[in-house]
């Protein structure tokens, strides 16, 4: 099992803690969190991963990917 690295956990916050300002900016886009700030965003969630990775030169598992909703969304 992988270990869950601290800085990872805390970008997670991060985007959950910025997630009204991220909306703001981000509606409906997957975005990549690195050190607190969004380094990539996108429509879909491999192009972000792979930007993101090929940016950091980390594995794709080891940045943290999160969805902003617009709050429209029906399921």
């Amino acid at each position: 099992m992988m270990e869950i690295q601290k800085n990872f956990l805390e970008d997670i916050k991060w985007g959950l803690d910025n997630y009204k300002n991220l909306q703001l900016k981000f509606r409906d886009l997957w975005v990549a969190i690195m050190n607190r700030e969004v380094i990539v965003a996108g429509e879909s969630i491999k192009y972000v991963e792979e930007k993101a990775s090929r940016l950091t030169g980390k594995k794709k598992e080891e940045i943290p990917v999160i969805f902003v909703e617009s709050g429209a969304h029906v399921y």
